[in-house]
């Protein structure tokens, strides 16, 4: 019997990419469709060096890229000094390695997309892509997520597919417009994608939830053990961005509250004050075990969109940053921006230069939010189902 073929992100040690990943496979089991998550072994040399290429031109003209790669100089060579940072490094890698070999059902390795291609209309009823920042410009020019392998009589699915950017450059424009145009049910996590996707194809597309807020706390609660991690209270840090206005925001609200600071430190690089406003930094941590600290913390400070998002299932008393300014049109805010206007919450995203008693006394209506979650999530599952009978209507 043919299978849902997942294209996703289940092998980026990072864990909402991680996360999202699994939870695509999760809703697919609960609709009771039998599926697997393409693997990428076979043909991951391919989608890196498309990247390279792709990151090498746009760098020369991208701020963010620039200031990326000037710090991840520094990462490299800390990596390669063999140092604590290093070690422990690789403690966290391994952990994210054992997860997945755990909870990912993955396909057969084909040794090359154009042989995936090959193969779909044999192995798979449908592809479906998503979700995370799998059409970002890097991505588009490696043509894996674009779902272009994929032959015309197989069913193609986007859900809830993220840009990761309000805008596209005029090259990832214009193979964009190609690519949506053939996929046959198309959504989106953003508005600003649902936008992007008018403005490029003229199709009308539905907004619908990040695959992980297609679960409640509770059943998340399934992958993670029931006893808290770190006892007491503490104030959970997860940053993705080097901002230090943010980590300073940290200092002063273990200040107020007194609580112990507990830390994910040097996730997408290497960063210093991660170490300097915490108490504890935390290596050791797979993705179930990230589900805990955010669901027993006392405080989350991120400024991490999935953190945000597993913050409001478990009702935490959290703070969320901006990454980047929202002129830069490659921000990846949209989605921040979207989680927050789904659940009507509002106070939350902060910019680290607050008075913090205020902020303190800031309350969040969670039970408003969770009902808002519980209708798209509603919607969300019936336009998967929708797409996934794919009866010969398409929304093309």
């Amino acid at each position: 019997m043919k299978k849902v073929g997942i294209v996703s992100c289940y092998f980026q040690p990072n864990y909402g990419s991680m996360l999202q990943a699994y939870a695509t496979q999760m809703a697919l089991d609960k609709l009771g469709y039998d599926n697997e998550t393409i693997c990428i072994d076979g043909f991951n040399g391919e989608i890196k060096k498309a990247k390279i290429k792709y990151f090498v031109k746009a760098s020369l003209t991208s701020k963010i890229l620039l200031t990326k790669m000037g710090r991840a100089k520094d990462t490299v060579v800390r990596k390669l000094s063999r140092n604590e940072y290093t070690q422990k490094t690789a403690i966290r890698n391994e952990c994210f390695k054992t997860f997945s070999q755990k909870y990912f059902r993955l396909s057969d390795t084909y040794p090359s997309k154009a042989i995936l291609g090959e193969e779909c209309q044999k192995n798979y009823s449908a592809v479906l892509v998503g979700s995370d920042q799998l059409w970002l410009p890097g991505n588009i020019a490696a043509d894996y997520y674009t779902l272009n392998f994929v032959p015309e009589s197989v069913n193609t699915i986007a859900y809830a597919t993220s840009f990761g950017q309000s805008s596209l450059p005029k090259d990832s424009s214009k193979l964009a417009k190609v690519f949506l145009q053939k996929i046959k049910h198309l959504s989106v996590r953003e508005e600003s994608g649902q936008k992007l996707i008018a403005d490029l194809t003229g199709r009308k597309v539905p907004v619908v939830c990040d695959p992980t807020l297609l679960f409640t706390g509770k059943e998340w609660l399934s992958i993670q053990q029931k006893e808290p991690i770190e006892q007491g209270n503490y104030i959970f840090c997860y940053f993705l961005g080097t901002n230090p206005l943010h980590r300073n925001f940290v200092r002063k609200l273990k200040a107020e509250t007194g609580c112990e600071v507990v830390i994910l430190p040097h996730i997408d690089e290497y960063v210093k004050e991660d170490e300097e406003c915490s108490d504890k930094q935390l290596y050791d941590v797979d993705p179930s075990a990230f589900l805990n600290l955010i669901r027993n913390a006392k405080y989350v400070c991120t400024d991490s969109f999935h953190c945000s998002v597993f913050s409001i299932l478990y009702k935490r008393n959290f703070f969320t940053f901006r990454r980047f300014s929202d002129k830069n049109k490659q921000s990846t805010n949209s989605r921040l921006d979207t989680l927050f206007h789904i659940t009507g919450i509002t106070g939350r995203l902060v910019s680290g230069d607050e008075d913090i008693t205020e902020v303190l006394s800031r309350k969040t209506d969670f039970e408003t939010a969770h009902r808002k979650l519980a209708e798209i999530r509603q919607k969300s599952y019936d336009y998967l189902m929708n797409a996934l009978k794919d009866n010969g209507d398409t929304d093309l």
